[in-house]
């Protein structure tokens, strides 16, 4: 997506990533079956998004494609572009992270879904993963942030 988001706009800086959950493709170990990642031109006020996807289905295509892009406003205290250098550590290793902490949860809640956002916000100085239990932010009753550059706890979130 990086590459394409690139040759969109030669400054594409991500701002956000975020894995998808499928019916068809179970996601698991911080590997997931579709990903959606928003990349924004500073230069040009804008800013797109593109999906990858291992199948065709579920309203998406397999591959890599791009939506419209829009206006952009600029950061702000929730998001702010970053450099895809800060990405040290990946959804796999944030995973390992994550599910050593939710043990505990994931004992009472075997079957819940998990998704990944990875943002860069004032909520920590780095770039974050954030592990989101449940089936969306808003519906979730338990998170668990892992440093993106260190591959560190910083911090879990519950209710």
């Amino acid at each position: 997506m990086y590459v394409q988001a690139r040759s969109w706009a030669p400054d594409a800086a991500p701002l956000e990533l975020h894995s998808m959950n499928l019916k068809t493709v179970r996601s698991e170990g911080g590997k997931a079956g579709a990903w959606r990642a928003t990349f924004v031109s500073e230069s040009h006020s804008r800013m797109r998004s593109y999906t990858w996807s291992a199948i065709e289905g579920e309203g998406l295509h397999q591959g890599v494609f791009a939506d419209q892009d829009e206006r952009w406003a600029g950061p702000n205290a929730d998001m702010k572009p970053f450099l895809i250098a800060a990405i040290r550590h990946d959804s796999d290793a944030a995973w390992q992270v994550a599910s050593a902490k939710a043990a505990p949860y994931l004992k009472k809640h075997p079957d819940v879904p998990v998704t990944f956002f990875l943002t860069l916000s004032n909520r920590y100085p780095d770039l974050a993963w954030r592990v989101v239990f449940g089936e969306s932010v808003g519906a979730s009753d338990y998170s668990v942030f892992v440093d993106a550059s260190t591959g560190k706890l910083l911090g879990e979130l519950k209710g």
